[in-house]
């Protein structure tokens, strides 16, 4: 019998790359988002079953767990992937923002944990992958609430595992370094507030070498690779980071001192285009 996995924002970049990669394996997909009437691709697939599903809205997570359950008959794994980035300036933030950010990225990837729980705890088995960033163990300057976002995850994970661990239920982390998708488009959102200019010359900088790195990394394909080892290689490893040397980035973080870590990223974000 075939595997199903269900993942949440499959709609476009990281997520629906994951959804696709599965499907090519032959496990059946549940693929949610916000809009599935908008979704083209993902429909003509086999085995692929679009339901709608906003992690800020309980009912539609119980209605799209309980329609994949109809559907496939089963859920082996779900793919904690929805999320957006808030950047800029935290003082041009507003708690309007600050508060969506964490909804969506945090408390919404809680929401789907606590309500497929039960059903994999009946089961004594079942994986939770939940997409972080190498962002939630170091930082980059105008990413303070992203960042923020990514480091709970992080936390959540690790302590989550050591009571999951009981029931046969692996809790895992894919940690994407600098992707090429929509992240750096449409999944952003930049914070600006009218009449704050102090932090112009710094953000636009910044941006722009950030944006640098953005468009030279490799795309989502190896993201979903690394999501579906995390799924499949049996093992209790909880940490997983793919792309950009990302795996290299987090051995140097926790070998060298802050200040010289800092120090290089500050050359890197803020060097001097000629």
């Amino acid at each position: 019998m075939a595997k199903t996995v269900l993942i949440t924002g499959a709609s476009s970049g990281i997520g629906k790359s994951i959804a696709q990669y599965f499907h090519t394996k032959g496990w059946n997909v549940a693929a949610t988002m916000r809009k599935p009437s908008e979704e083209k691709e993902l429909t003509s697939l086999e085995r692929v079953k679009l339901f709608r599903l906003d992690v800020l809205e309980e009912h539609t997570i119980h209605d799209a767990l309980e329609g994949a359950k109809e559907q496939f008959g089963t859920i082996d794994v779900v793919v904690n992937n929805a999320g957006y980035g808030l950047v800029g300036a935290f003082e041009a933030s507003t708690q309007e923002q600050v508060k969506r950010q964490f909804d969506t990225n945090v408390f919404g990837l809680m929401n789907v944990t606590r309500a497929i729980l039960p059903y994999f705890r009946e089961r004594k088995s079942g994986t939770i992958i939940n997409i972080a960033s190498v962002g939630g163990r170091i930082t980059f300057p105008l990413y303070s609430l992203y960042h923020g976002t990514k480091w709970a995850i992080e936390g959540f994970s690790e302590s989550l595992q050591y009571e999951l661990r009981q029931f046969g239920i692996k809790v895992k982390i894919v940690e994407p370094g600098a992707i090429k998708t929509d992240f750096y488009d449409r999944s952003m959102d930049l914070m600006e507030k009218k009449g704050l200019t102090a932090y112009d010359p710094y953000i636009d900088l910044a941006f722009s070498n950030i944006q640098e790195i953005g468009n030279k990394a490799p795309g989502p394909g190896i993201v979903a690779k690394k999501t579906y080892k995390a799924a499949t290689d049996g093992r209790w490893k909880m940490r997983y980071p793919v792309g950009s040397g990302a795996p290299t980035l987090l051995f140097i973080r926790r070998i060298i001192p802050n200040s010289w870590f800092f120090r290089a990223v500050r050359t890197v974000a803020e060097k001097k285009r000629k």
